[in-house]
């Protein structure tokens, strides 16, 4: 399309696309994952499947986005047309991802605000849970609205669309400080928890490898779902970003970095927080494993406050420091799968892209109060783990058959080789047509089979009660993929495209 925006220059686009696959998950999951999976060891399977999983699949998105010029559905029915709902189903996930994630950004406003008086004080689990969330007794009782939630998420919300109303050309401009902002935070954070008594008792603990975990499926598992997770491969954002680079941009070299400089955060991001745990438990006389808590939410809005309110002097700095990090890299991540939601409609009915942001960022706003109630962490919880557990793996294992199988990775290949320094040979298609696909079903198949077993055995996610798993867990999943089956078979206005070529 001669009329698409374009990035400014190729570091924007990295910038950009960097930005999208470090969030907050690289600060609060990662570094919990390893620690609990063999510390050191994981680093074994989590580069094995990064680069048999993740860096190949990230490759494909970029590749179809950059050659079809569209957001993912587009580019996918290009392929064939039966295909297009894949890319919904991917659009689709974004979309319930960013109802959920704008109530997190809500937090992160709030605590940002908090940080200034450290207003949590010695019990920062009752303030977030009780002064902030006002949380309810269950997913049953909603509660009404916590209006400092509703606050930061107004804040959230018009925070995404100044960043997006115009396209790239805006996004461009904010990534240039998102995106270095976080890692220069990152870094002030990792200097102050290394200085700290009882910091290197944190490291053994994140990083002191026991090999013997390298014989559990699960640890595997947990390998390459991270990787999947953390990349933003299968939201549809990173087909939807390629989408707007010029015809000449190098597609493997731009894959190779984004994937690196994500996993390097997210290794860094370990140190801040156990460097930081191990001095907590120092003061408190107990063992890290103690303090530490599970990362996720727990880690971000009471156990690192606690730790903050424990340092010797500058609490209010590095409270600071803390959530402007947590902020930078939640934004980016946020408005990056606003913006492939935004690109998968904007390209299938060739509607005004301002118009068709603000539309979206309406519904997202009105969808997302519900996370906003009393009651709104249990929803958050409940759809998050069935978003991440079955439906970003069955997207990623959709679009490497079609990508992989149907458009054939050797076309793939023959078309970024001419246009990338790095040269993918024949060992590429081993991966995109076999062991990507292999591990994804195996993952899947897995994931679903432990749920059988647990709701079998009563043993359900987090006590909750059975019609709460199947509302915010089944009920999405199955509305996810039905809406996306529908979007996939309706007509499309767009005429402009051209069709994959047949070979």
């Amino acid at each position: 399309m001669e009329n698409r925006q374009r990035w400014d220059n190729r570091m924007v686009f990295v910038f950009a696309a960097i930005g999208s696959a470090a969030g907050l998950g690289n600060a609060w999951r990662f570094p919990y994952m390893a620690a609990s999976n063999g510390g050191g060891a994981f680093l074994i399977p989590y580069f094995i499947a990064l680069i048999t999983a993740g860096i190949p699949i990230l490759i494909l998105e970029f590749a179809i986005g950059h050659k079809f010029q569209a957001g993912a559905p587009t580019s996918l029915s290009k392929i064939k047309k039966c295909w297009e709902s894949i890319g919904w189903w991917a659009v689709a996930v974004s979309f319930a991802i960013v109802t959920y994630y704008a109530v997190i950004m809500a937090w992160v406003f709030n605590y940002l605000w908090h940080s200034i008086s450290l207003a949590w004080g010695d019990a920062p689990q009752n303030f977030f849970l009780n002064k902030v969330l006002e949380i309810s007794e269950g997913p049953g009782v909603l509660g009404g609205f916590s209006i400092p939630v509703v606050i930061g998420l107004v804040i959230a919300w018009v925070a995404v669309y100044l960043t997006i109303r115009n396209g790239v050309k805006s996004v461009g401009k904010v990534v240039k400080w998102t995106v270095p902002l976080p890692i220069i935070m990152l870094g002030i954070l990792v200097i102050r928890s290394l200085t700290l008594p009882g910091a290197v008792d944190g490291l053994n603990y994140y990083l002191n490898p026991d090999f013997s975990k390298l014989l559990e499926p699960t640890v595997w598992a947990s390998a390459f779902g991270q990787i999947f997770f953390s990349l933003s491969v299968a939201f549809g954002v990173m087909i939807a970003y390629a989408s707007y680079l010029p015809k000449k941009s190098d597609i493997t070299n731009n894959a190779i970095i984004t994937a690196l400089a994500n996993c390097g955060i997210s290794f860094l991001a370990g140190f801040a927080v156990f460097g930081t745990m191990g001095y907590m438990a120092a003061e408190k006389g107990a063992t890290v494993a103690e303090v530490a808590g599970t990362g996720g939410i727990g880690l971000a809005f009471w156990v690192y406050p606690e730790a903050i309110s424990l340092l010797p002097f500058g609490s209010i700095l590095f409270a600071l420091v803390f959530y402007i990090m947590l902020l930078t890299l939640g934004i980016d991540s946020f408005f990056s799968l606003v913006e492939g939601v935004v690109a998968g409609i904007s390209d299938k009915w060739s509607l005004n892209k301002k118009k068709t942001t603000i539309g979206v960022i309406l519904v997202g706003f009105i969808i997302s109060l519900l996370y906003a109630t009393k009651g709104g962490l249990y929803w958050l919880d409940i759809v998050d783990r069935y978003i991440n557990n079955w439906n970003i793996i069955g997207v990623a294992l959709l679009q490497a058959i079609a990508i992989g199988w149907v458009f054939k990775s050797k076309k793939i290949r023959e078309y970024i080789n001419p246009i990338s320094d790095v040269k993918l040979g024949r060992w590429f298609d081993v991966l995109v047509m076999g062991i990507t696909p292999l591990v994804l079903a195996g993952i899947l198949v897995w994931n679903i089979v432990q749920e059988v077993i647990d709701v079998i055995n009563g043993n359900l996610y987090e006590g909750y009660p059975l019609w709460a798993i199947i509302s915010g867990g089944w009920a999405v999943t199955v509305v996810l993929i039905i809406a996306s089956i529908i979007l996939g078979f309706t007509k499309s206005k767009n005429v402009v495209l051209e069709k994959a070529p047949k070979e």
